[in-house]
Parts: C-alpha cells; structure tokens; sequence
C-alpha cells in the first residue's frame, strides 16, 4: 500500500495472513483508490455498530444547544446504533472531501460558495457503490449518506481511523485540516477495517475557542449553536437576537473563524483544484460584504432562484439571507448604505422590515427617521 492510498493519521492491525484476509485487503486497497479517483480527499472503513458519541449528543441536545434545530433529535434509536439506519449494512466507507482551506476569507463561509455539496458528495458515493458491484460482480446492499440520516458522521470518521475531535467540534486530520466534508457509504461487504483515531493532538491549544466572536464554544469541543454564527446566518429562522447582531460582523452566510486560527488548518488546508465544484459561484465571487449585502437586498425570488441553483445557501431562503444582510451593513456603518436598507423597508417580510429598521437606527442615518418609524409600527 503506497503513501498516496493510504488513510492518513491511523495506524492499521495486520490480520492473519490467510489468502481470503489478503483478498478482502486488496479489495478494500481498490475501493480507497477509486474514491480518491472520485476527488474524495480521505477514505477510511470501519465497522458498523454502536455509536460511542451518542450519549454525549444526546445531552447536547437536552441541554438546549440545538437551538431550533428540533430535527436533530429525530431517529435518536438509529443514531445510537449505526447498524440501523440502513438495514443489512454492516460496514462504511467513510469519506473526506476538502472545499479549500487556501481560499481567502468572505462574508460567505468557504463550504457555501460552490455547489451543494450535499448532491456532488452523494453523486459520487454513488459512483463509488456502482464501481463497488461491478468489482464483485454482483448487487451489494449499499446507501451514502451525507447529513441526510440519523448518522454521526464524525463518530464514524474517527472509527475510520479519519482524524480526532477538534475543540473546535470539527474533526481535524493532521495532513489536511479540517476544511471538508464527511460522507459514508454503508454496504453490506466484508472488507479490511481501519484502526480508530485514537489521539487528540490539540494539546493545549484554546485558539478556536478565544477566537470566536460570540464565545459559541463554551467548553472544549462543546457548541452553544445559539451563538454560533453559522446556526444564527443558515438555521435560525427567526429574528438574530440583538445583543449578537452586532457580533456577527461582516459575516453574511455561515463563519469559519474557528477553523481559520487553528494551527492544523494553517498549516495543512488545501487550495480547491480548478475543476472543483466547490469553487465561488458568479453570484459571489469576489464580492466583498457590503456588495453582496446589497444585491441580495434588490433581490427578486426569480433572481435569487436563478442566482443560487444547486447552492447551499438556498437552506436559509432569500428572506434569511435579506435578514442577514440588513445586519452586515448595519455592522459596515456606512452612511452609503442608507438607500438599500430604505428600500428594504417595504420588503414583503416583516422579518427582513424588522431588520432594516435596526441596520438604519444603528447607522443614525437622520434622513430615513421618518421611514424607520412607520416602518417600525408596521412590524409585528
């Protein structure tokens, strides 16, 4: 097995050497190589079973950190036990997929600027179970799996032998960061297992968690999503509470503070190869906050439906993303900004009303007074 097809950062336990181990080994040394043909990053197998995080997620969960967020505890009997969510899957083939560490900060967190990476990661996992069947020659029971069940992928990345737990909550690998996606394809297939991750090479290392503007992370690797950027910009649906308005910044769409200060990222993250899917779509490529802020302002429903086709950024809707823009130009202070956020006054959404009214008071912009107060008695 060559560097460039091993699984980084894990050791492997020797079976026996018996010509069916050895068999099942080479298989398993094709199926990583044809994933990494499929652009996927890192490939690791494991076994199906209990899910050792479960409990931890559930408290996460009890404790009110889910926010609204009521989906996550859904299914909680499958995710305790990663045999269930697809029956007769015994094994996963577990999957990284960088979208590009190297590229430079935004108001759009770098995961959202591309294509859905929920559709290019299961295309692909698909690709990877077709080539799968035709090694054996035969159908094998199989399913990906990309945020879509009651799976957590990061337990199953980590029995992988994939990377440890960051403080950060991001699963960190220490040869390529933690600026990827997770997949797994369960199947119902003998292969060669990988050894866990067993090591947390954070030390004593607290960046992530003095960086973050909102102090989302509460405790070393433990999330106050209600705080955090990302929930606040993509899941909440409702109003940003107004004490952390002002901490979000110039962030439009999702945060990557946490991962931008950690060493392993400075170090290891990757630049997206020119083909990537993940690369800025026209809609946000080079724009900086106060731009982009502003034309989703002016946005229609057709222009936003025709703007982010295919996009991550459709989950927070074009209201939210409105929401979210009123609140980066209110942080930008810009006088010029005035006109866009007048105009937002008479948006179809209260939602998005309430939010220009407190962009156009925290800008003092003496000239909308009048509108800021009829546009005030008119939100609910």
């Amino acid at each position: 097995m060559t560097d460039a097809t091993a699984t980084i950062g894990a050791s492997r336990a020797t079976p026996a050497p018996t010509f069916e181990s050895t068999d099942v080994r080479a298989l398993t040394e094709r199926l990583k190589a044809q994933a990494f043909g499929l652009g996927f990053d890192l490939a690791g197998v494991t076994t199906l079973g209990p899910a050792a995080t479960a409990p931890a997620f559930e408290d996460w969960v009890a404790n009110g950190y889910a926010g609204e967020m009521d989906y996550l505890a859904r299914g909680a009997a499958k995710r305790r036990d990663t045999r269930l969510p697809y029956a007769g899957a015994t094994t996963a083939i577990v999957v990284a997929m960088s979208y590009g560490g190297r590229e430079p900060t935004g108001p759009v967190a770098r995961y959202a600027r591309g294509d859905d990476y929920h559709d290019v990661m299961v295309e692909r996992l698909t690709a990877l179970h077709r080539w799968f069947e035709g090694q054996l020659g035969r159908p094998v029971l199989g399913k990906p799996y990309v945020d879509t069940g009651p799976i957590l992928e990061r337990d199953l990345a980590r029995r992988a032998g994939l990377g440890w737990f960051g403080k950060n909550t991001n699963l960190l690998n220490p040869s390529l960061g933690s600026f990827f996606f997770l997949g797994a394809l369960l199947v119902e297939a003998e292969l060669s297992v990988d050894a866990p991750f067993e090591t947390d090479h954070c030390g004593s290392c607290t960046r992530c968690l003095d960086a973050c503007p909102t102090n989302a992370l509460v405790a070393p690797g433990v999330l106050d999503a209600t705080r955090c950027i990302s929930y606040l910009t993509i899941e909440a649906k409702g109003a940003i509470p107004e004490a952390l308005r002002p901490l979000i910044g110039e962030l439009l769409y999702g945060c990557d503070i946490c991962q931008d200060v950690c060493p392993w990222n400075e170090k290891f993250a990757t630049a997206l190869p020119d083909d990537s899917p993940f690369a800025p779509r026209e809609a946000l490529g080079g724009k900086d906050a106060r731009t982009l802020a502003r034309a989703l302002l002016a946005m229609s429903q057709d222009e936003f439906h025709a703007a982010f086709k295919d996009s991550p950024m459709k989950r927070a809707k074009l209201r939210g993303l409105k929401r979210n823009a009123a609140v980066v130009l209110a942080n930008a202070r810009n006088a010029d900004d005035a006109d866009a956020l007048t105009r937002a006054l008479d948006d179809a959404e209260p939602l998005v009303r309430e939010h220009a009214v407190w962009a156009l008071e925290r800008t003092r912009n003496k000239a909308s007074a009048a509108g800021i107060a009829l546009a005030r008695a008119q939100v609910p």
